[in-house]
């Protein structure tokens, strides 16, 4: 069995996300999503993305979600995973995560990171994007699950 993980801040947890891990969950025996605490701010607490992606991914019985904090080496090595799944939306995705995977393989070379590019319909969504149209009031139902939505709405009214 193949453990991959697949680290994100998930902030919030949209489409092209789901998308990703459905198909991961398809090719991997057993598919991680570690919810990463972030240095920047976030809309979200880290609870509360690691409940909305286990409320996203209940459904699967090979996909389970977790949050850390820290090294995301550290966090592969104690899952005993040897895989890293990343999801690029753009050719601009890539210089990053190439420079990610490169760091990571450095210190870690048995650790594998492989690219899933997310179907075309999601290609555009980013976290980011979503947020700052729901925070304006914008429907992003097309974007994010119908949970996400409403706890979009009700972070929003809460912060803003």
């Amino acid at each position: 069995m193949i453990r991959v993980i697949y680290p994100g801040t998930f902030d919030p947890i949209t489409r092209g996300h789901e998308d990703v891990v459905r198909r991961a969950a398809g090719l991997f025996g057993e598919v991680i999503v570690a919810v990463a605490e972030s240095r920047e701010q976030t809309l979200f607490t880290l609870d509360e993305r690691v409940e909305m992606s286990r409320e996203i991914f209940a459904d699967f019985i090979n996909v389970r979600v977790e949050g850390f904090n820290g090294l995301l080496m550290n966090f592969v090595q104690e899952h005993d995973a040897r895989v890293v799944l990343r999801g690029l939306r753009a050719v601009s995705d890539f210089e990053y995560e190439f420079q990610l995977a490169g760091m990571n393989r450095n210190l870690y070379p048995e650790v594998e990171t492989l690219f899933l590019t997310p179907a075309e319909q999601y290609t555009f969504i980013s976290a980011t994007m979503v947020r700052e149209v729901a925070r304006f009031g914008g429907d992003v139902s097309k974007f994010v699950s119908p949970y996400v939505v409403g706890r979009l709405q009700k972070k929003i009214a809460e912060k803003y």
